[in-house]
């Protein structure tokens, strides 16, 4: 998942760090810094991708030697707590290429000389090795001081001062989600980063209405881990891998990050789940399917969905179709509309069940009264002398077991018939009340 990382760190000399030095270790190169006298040697640094420097149009020729640009611009600092230069740090996606991280790499750098003035010189370096292979990412120095074609001049005091300091980052901020959610989406990718405050993103969400994404955005930022408890949690990884068991964070902050990023994945993978459930029942309600029938297409879907797996919409309907257990000649057969095809779909359930009962719910669902069945259908023969006393074996049967799926599916297909015919109903009931009547009269006559 792309994620979005930007921060702006200053090399001071009040820290006892100097130009020269940073430099050389970000492009891991040989710089002899001529303030100190000292020789900064990181020809030996691994994971460097790529190296560039970025200047104005009017600047000396002397400014694409990195060596001499970076001992000038230490040159043109004389006070020793001066600020000597700037490091934007940036995260790369690691779903684009490289060529196309350099890219947006090369745009955002271009920014800053066309809007401050300033050079700018860029290393592009690789995940390390014993870390997130997804963590590529970008160190982009830049002088504090404007370079014009007679060397370095004024300060860039607009992103020094309080006011405007803030709001020009910001907007670099922006610009830099912009870069890379283009890049994101030329190469087909549904995710984007945002620049923007967890509670900025989390009061957008709810005002479009997507709950679940306010509730994963109702959170602490991330804590940062830091060079040394990062480098104990790296090895720590490496040391479970090894041995093939559960990574558990040895640091106070290791455990904090861990237990946040476990948290965020949990949540997406519920979200990915709900999506994968809402597309199937769609599809399913679209094929003809009745809202029980979609409904458990997309529950098996949700869970049938296996975590890292990417589906495009293109094979959405085939894998959809293998895990609701349909083929592809099922799928091109005709099938009744509408509601006749739930009605055969529930016919062809019943039939499975032998006996009468499952032949009488079919029947009654056709629309076909009990007697329609035969007399063999229905019940074993009786001689006549049973024939004449009505059959109760039936009844005391169902008294003492529990009602089958097919009785009370009976039950339920029998309502809507009596729904339908109220009147007939009660004028029935009436009558049988009648003809009670007239057999107590008549007992009673006899009687006398």
């Amino acid at each position: 998942m792309a994620s979005y990382h930007l921060s702006v760190k200053t090399i001071k000399r009040s820290a006892g760090r100097s130009a020269t030095a940073a430099a050389a270790y970000r492009v891991g190169e040989r710089i002899e810094c001529q303030r100190e006298g000292r020789v900064h040697d990181y020809t030996r640094k691994q994971g460097i991708e790529e190296t560039f420097i970025l200047t104005p149009k009017d600047a000396p020729d002397w400014a694409s030697d990195r060596s001499r640009l970076w001992n000038e611009v230490e040159a043109s600092e004389t006070r020793r707590n001066s600020v000597t230069a700037r490091e934007w740090e940036l995260a790369l996606p690691s779903e684009i290429s490289a060529e196309d991280r350099s890219q947006i790499t090369r745009d955002f750098a271009q920014e800053l000389v066309s809007r401050y003035g300033v050079a700018v010189d860029v290393a592009i370096h690789a995940p390390h090795r014993e870390g997130d292979q997804r963590n590529h990412h970008a160190h982009v120095l830049t002088s504090t001081r404007k370079l014009e074609a007679g060397g370095f001049t004024t300060k860039t005091r607009v992103l020094d001062s309080a006011k405007t300091g803030g709001v020009e980052i910001e907007q670099m901020r922006g610009l830099w989600a912009e870069l890379q959610n283009r890049a994101l989406e030329r190469v087909g990718e549904v995710e984007r980063v945002d620049h923007r405050s967890l509670e900025k993103q989390r009061e957008t969400a709810l005002d479009r209405g997507d709950k679940l994404s306010a509730e994963e955005l109702d959170r602490d930022p991330e804590l940062k881990l830091g060079p040394a408890a990062n480098s104990m949690e790296r090895r720590a990884k490496t040391v479970a891998e090894r041995q093939g068991r559960e990574y558990i964070p040895v640091t106070e902050r290791g455990a904090v990050v861990h237990a946040a990023r476990q948290a965020r994945a949990a949540l997406r993978e519920m979200r990915e789940r709900l999506d994968i459930a809402r597309e199937t029942y769609g599809i399913e309600r679209d094929a003809g399917q009745g809202r029980v029938s979609a409904g458990l297409a997309a529950l098996r879907a949700a869970a049938a969905k296996e975590r890292g797996v990417r589906v495009g919409p293109e094979d959405m309907k085939e894998r959809l179709a293998r895990v609701v257990g349909r083929s592809e000649d099922r799928d091109d057969a005709p099938k009744p509309e509408g509601s006749n095809y739930a009605r055969e779909r529930l016919k062809e359930i019943m039939e499975k069940d032998a006996g009468r009962d499952g032949q009488a719910a079919v029947h009654k669902l056709d629309g076909f009264s009990e007697n329609n069945l035969g007399e063999e259908a229905v019940r074993p023969s009786r001689t006549p002398a049973q024939r004449q006393r009505p059959d109760r074996s039936e009844d005391i049967g169902r008294e003492d077991r529990k009602p089958s799926v097919n009785e009370r599916l009976k039950d339920v297909l029998n309502k809507p018939r009596e729904r339908l015919e109220p009147d007939n109903d009660r004028a029935q009931e009436k009558d049988q009340e009648v003809e009670k009547d007239r057999e107590r009269d008549r007992g009673e006559g006899h009687s006398l």
